[in-house]
């Protein structure tokens, strides 16, 4: 076995296009992240980035099920005593709609510093509309 190793300028870059609507959150998730890492290609390697670009419209109507929109809770913390400050899907949703899915989808991308730029390759939009149908991306799911 021999270790791929692509080079940047071969690496062919396409956008895909996901409409969350009426789609559980963390499918949609599921189908952005491994397009971010380049799964659905032959020359997939974990160390380098060689996935495509993602465009997520309709992620403030993503559903959650098992009754999330109360019991699923978004944590952050200060770092000083006392600290933590917690937010509910239903609230989050209302005061940043794209921020659920922004965060489920980096939540399954690597850690560190191939994780943080496959991240600015997402593009989440609440709505229908998106600025970027000069790239023509492909629709999946």
């Amino acid at each position: 076995m021999r270790t791929i190793f692509v080079k940047p300028a071969e690496v062919e870059r396409k956008w895909f296009l996901i409409d969350a609507e009426g789609k559980t959150l963390g499918k949609v998730a599921v189908m952005a992240a491994d397009i971010l890492r380049g799964k659905n290609k032959p020359c997939y390697t974990p160390h380098q980035e060689v996935g495509d670009y993602v465009i997520i419209i309709n992620a403030e109507k993503a559903v959650v099920t098992g009754g999330k929109e109360t019991k699923k809770v978004y944590r952050r913390h200060s770092g000083f005593l006392g600290g933590l400050k917690t937010v509910v899907y239903r609230d989050a949703l209302a005061k940043k709609p794209t921020f659920p899915m922004e965060q489920a989808v980096k939540g399954m991308l690597p850690k560190g510093p191939l994780g943080r730029k496959l991240f600015t390759n997402l593009k989440v939009y609440a709505g229908a509309e998106h600025p970027h149908t000069a790239q023509r991306p492909e629709v999946v799911g």
